[in-house]
């Protein structure tokens, strides 16, 4: 048997340059996060060594050249062909270095791969405080895959640490001018522990903004407000301090002044040991809380391989519930000693409330005298409506209230509408935090048996009348029945519930099948109440039509009256629904341009 010779993988630079550019790079601007990366890391080693070395970075950028100075641990000839000539080879591995790998910000050994991203030749010249004898060392690569290492004079690198030269790439100066290196990191680097210029200018605002002494409260809301707009464009409602120390979270949570959707995914702010990873988090924080946006410093968290966003694990799981636990002790604070701006925001976020009170019983006691809920009595808070109404009703859609809401108000029905986002689910867990609550959702049959019943006599006598109109609207699956209620100005009222949909919608469905679909649709068919056109008979237009005889006036009548109550009700018309309307519309103006005479004339 022959041997086999093992062979090493060639690796296409310029393909692996595209792939980190098109695929795990958002954007070229990430090549300024890796120099500083690199840069810091290289200072955090030999503080680790020296603890009185000194901790700088200077960015020098013109003419499509851009030089990167930091006083860090260095590197060596060895060094150099083992780490920078090696893809994927990182000096956290090695040196007695891995258990301290916390302490640094590069965890995947990426290192300048970054940079080929905008530029098409590197320079490196590095100098060892670990082996202070040792000569600096060149290594100089090309976006083709070559690379040359030279060792240099003592006067070319004095003193231990890198510099890392880059030359732009066609079309890629613009990511090399001042301007932009100065922009890219202040956006990047603000909140790093070290000394970092671009030329002469500043670019850490140490502390943050959250972590400094201010003369008063009100100061530092002032501050951090500044701080929100700056960042993120708004000017908050309030914020919230985020710092979990056993999670090394340092931070800020800023009130979105608007209400958002729930679907919004929020972009939150996260650095890592200082340096940003992502503006993009949307992962950080329970999906209940969409109207913060946060900015954090972490410790603890794991960036993806591209660092642009966090790794989801245990310990994400647990930094969003204590993130969540801290907006929560926001909220309940407010409830006991700052009603003024809780009302502020919940009259803007009662949505998120509500979304975290479905959940979490202990807010939703605490929340229950401010949450505003759309009643018949007007905008109340659950509590107040409550103590009003021995029972509490609710619809489940906001049809089902607008049907019911005048006729259930004059009647003294207390009723909520249900049909908002998480509305009926917070009523339906009222009785769990508020014993001895009465819930009951509403129905047709509710609304019928509170309305007062015409006497017998009369509706005898209204029985031809009565049964005309059920003939006409019988096809379209609903009864007529004969009450009198309040408001008097209201003369007929469509109810139906959920169920009489239902039904009517699978009867629907059955008339427009073939055979066989007929048949299975009609062994569905329900037992449930059809919806009902509820006549006024205190209203007059109603006695006057009560009084024809003519079975097809009352018939066009009836339907007139139908398609006005739907109307009334805001109810979507089906096609069967708008041609009654236009029918019935069309058989009044007939009868009106040639009337009738003698009882059948309802003027």
């Amino acid at each position: 048997m022959n041997s086999q010779t093992p062979h090493t993988f060639q690796v296409d630079l310029r393909g692996l340059v595209d792939l980190l550019s098109h695929h795990l790079y958002s954007s070229p601007k990430v090549y300024l996060r890796e120099l500083l990366q690199n840069a810091v890391d290289a200072i955090t080693a030999r503080r680790a060594e020296q603890p009185d070395a000194p901790a700088t970075v200077r960015l020098y950028a013109e003419g499509g050249v851009l030089r990167v100075e930091d006083s860090g641990i260095g590197l060596t000839e060895a060094d150099v062909h083992s780490l920078l000539a090696t893809i994927g080879r990182s000096s956290k591995r090695g040196d007695g270095l891995e258990s301290a790998r916390a302490d640094f910000l590069g965890q995947f050994g990426i290192g300048l791969l970054a940079c080929f991203v905008v530029a098409e030749r590197i320079r490196v010249v590095s100098r060892s405080a670990r082996t202070p004898d040792a000569p600096p060392v060149e290594w100089t690569a090309r976006d083709d895959g070559s690379y040359t290492v030279r060792t240099l004079p003592d006067t070319a690198r004095p003193e231990p640490g890198t510099t890392v030269h880059l030359e732009a790439r066609a079309g890629a100066t613009d990511w090399l001018t001042e301007e932009r290196v100065l922009s890219l990191a202040r956006d990047f680097g603000s909140l790093l522990p070290y000394d970092v210029r671009v030329g002469d200018s500043p670019v850490t605002d140490v502390p943050a903004a959250w972590s400094r002494t201010y003369p008063s409260p009100a100061a530092r809301r002032v501050a951090l407000a500044r701080h929100c707009h700056e960042l993120f464009g708004f000017t908050p409602l309030d914020s919230i301090d985020l710092e979990v120390p056993l999670a090394g979270i340092r931070g800020v949570a800023h009130v979105l002044p608007q209400a958002v959707s729930p679907a919004q995914r929020a972009g939150h702010r996260v650095h890592l040991k200082g340096m940003l990873l992502t503006d993009r988090a949307e992962q950080l924080l329970p999906d209940w809380a969409f109207f913060v946006r946060c900015v954090i410093d972490t410790d603890s968290l794991r960036p993806t391989a591209s660092r642009e966003s966090l790794y989801e694990d245990e310990t994400l799981a647990a930094v969003r519930e204590a993130l969540g636990e801290r907006i929560r002790e926001w909220l309940t604070s407010l409830a006991a000693g700052d009603p003024e701006r809780l009302a502020a925001f919940l009259s803007v976020h009662h949505l998120g409330v509500k979304s975290l009170a479905r959940h979490d019983k202990e807010m939703l006691r605490t929340m229950l005298p401010w949450l505003p809920f759309e009643t018949t009595d007007g905008q109340l808070s659950l509590e107040e409506f409550a103590q009003r109404h021995p029972v509490v009703h609710f619809t489940r859609t906001v049809e089902e209230y607008r049907q019911v809401a005048p006729i259930a108000s004059a009647q003294g029905i207390g009723v909520v509408n249900g049909g908002y986002t998480y509305d009926a689910d917070l009523v339906e867990a009222l009785p769990s935090v508020r014993p001895g609550t009465a819930v009951s959702e509403l129905d047709a049959d509710t609304v019928t048996a509170h309305l007062d019943a015409v006497d017998p006599a009369v509706e005898l006598a209204l029985s031809a009348f009565l049964a005309a109109a059920r003939a006409r609207l019988d096809p379209l699956g609903c009864d007529v029945a004969l009450r009198a209620f309040h408001p008097l100005t209201v003369p007929a009222l469509h109810l139906d519930d959920r169920a009489a949909r239902h039904e009517q919608a699978r009867a629907d469905a059955e008339a427009g099948a073939d055979d066989l679909w007929a048949g299975i649709l009609g062994s569905l068919r329900g037992t449930a109440p059809r919806a009902r056109l509820v006549l006024n008979h205190l209203n007059p237009l109603i006695r006057r039509v009560s009084s024809l005889s003519d079975p097809e006036l009352i018939g066009t009548a009836a339907e007139a009256l139908y398609g006005q109550a739907l109307l009334m009700a805001q109810r979507p018309l089906r096609p069967a629904d708008s041609a009654l309307l236009n029918r019935s519309f069309i058989g009044l103006l007939e009868w009106a341009t040639h009337p009738g005479t003698g009882k059948d004339d309802p003027r």
